[in-house]
């Protein structure tokens, strides 16, 4: 029932991430680096601190008491991390929610999932899951079928944008309802952004102390009630710290070079409505992390938790993608191609949670 519970909350996190960037098609009126960093603001100053202190009441105490190193270096993975961010925003705007989110999302799982297994395999630590571990075991031996798996998923589908891309060059109706749509940027953007946006994962590992304070915290007055379900929503707190430096930095350096300061307060523009869809996009972001934490609870952040989280947004971006008709007049051919990646990443997500559950 851990398990489950576990692949639950995962795929609810993983919807909320799928879905975030749909609120940003409802603004009218302001460029990307506006609206982007308005949703920022939410996912990562006002939100995480919210949601931490209604689970962690003390959550405050936690992060005063924790080790200025462990602080310095969850923080340094979420600069990494906005970095990634960043460049995810701008890989879903250069080849659309289905294919952009793939591509991204698919590095970021490999990369996100193997890289603290061989960390802790040359620093082991007690209760961590080190790539030796992986290797000699059969639980292990299948999570790690399941990435070689969901890595395949992601070339397949990075080949549905090749062809998607050939189709757009020679078929003009199509190009004016895809006008964003820039595959050879688009994919360089991508590789960047799935490579750091695993320092997430990196920084959850790194700040992992502040949980474990929270969660013996929660079991001293919960005893016999397993382990605490929000402890990590304390280590959102600094990673996001991080991402919200970064990106802000970059939205600010945007506004001032394509003088898009005024959209903040431009009336001739649907200020309410842009900053309420902003506002949504970027709680509905947070969210992701929020059901992640309650899923890693229940199955360890471990290379599992990360590719199944990852691979369920996968699957809710390109069911998006689908419904906003990024595909739309594209040949039959790169529509198949596009579901045959959909279809290898979810085999990799079943071997990955058969792989757990026989650990």
């Amino acid at each position: 029932m851990q398990i489950i519970f576990g692949i639950i909350f995962h795929f609810i996190g993983g919807f909320a991430s799928g879905s975030f960037y749909i609120p940003f098609k409802k603004v009218k009126g302001w460029a990307w680096e506006s609206f982007w960093i308005i949703g920022g603001i939410f996912s990562w100053l006002i939100v995480p601190p919210l949601a931490a202190w209604i689970t962690i009441p003390n959550f405050t105490e936690i992060i005063k008491q924790t080790n200025g190193q462990i602080l310095l270096l969850t923080y340094f993975f979420g600069l990494l991390w906005g970095i990634g961010g960043l460049t995810y925003g701008l890989g879903v705007r250069y080849l659309g929610v289905s294919l952009g989110s793939t591509i991204i999302l698919g590095l970021c799982a490999v990369f996100g999932s193997i890289i603290p297994s061989v960390y802790y395999n040359i620093f082991p630590q007690p209760g961590k899951d080190s790539f030796s571990m992986l290797l000699h075991n059969h639980w292990g031996q299948m999570v790690l079928l399941g990435i070689v798996i969901c890595t395949i998923g992601i070339i397949i589908c990075g080949k549905a944008g090749t062809i998607k891309e050939h189709d757009l060059a020679t078929n003009k109706a199509i190009v004016n309802e895809n006008k964003d749509y820039r595959f050879g940027l688009g994919i360089a953007v991508a590789i960047i952004s799935g490579v750091l946006s695993a320092c997430f994962n990196f920084g959850i590992e790194a700040g992992k102390t502040m949980a474990d304070n929270a969660n013996e915290i929660w079991k001293a007055a919960h005893p016999a009630q397993g382990d605490f379900l929000f402890q990590n929503n304390v280590i959102y707190v600094v990673i996001l710290w991080g991402g919200l430096t970064t990106n802000f930095i970059w939205c600010m350096i945007l506004n001032a070079r394509n003088k898009t300061f005024g959209d903040y307060t431009n009336t001739q523009k649907p200020l309410l409505k842009n900053y309420l869809f902003s506002a949504l996009a970027g709680t509905t972001w947070f969210l992701q992390f929020f059901f992640y934490g309650m899923g890693e609870s229940k199955m360890g952040n471990g290379a599992s938790s990360w590719i199944l989280h990852m691979a369920f947004i996968i699957l809710i971006a390109n069911v998006w993608g689908l419904l906003l008709k990024e595909w739309k007049g594209v040949s039959k051919k790169a529509i198949y191609t596009v579901i045959a990646g959909i279809a290898t990443i979810i085999l990799s997500v079943l071997i990955v949670g058969y792989g757990n559950s026989i650990k």
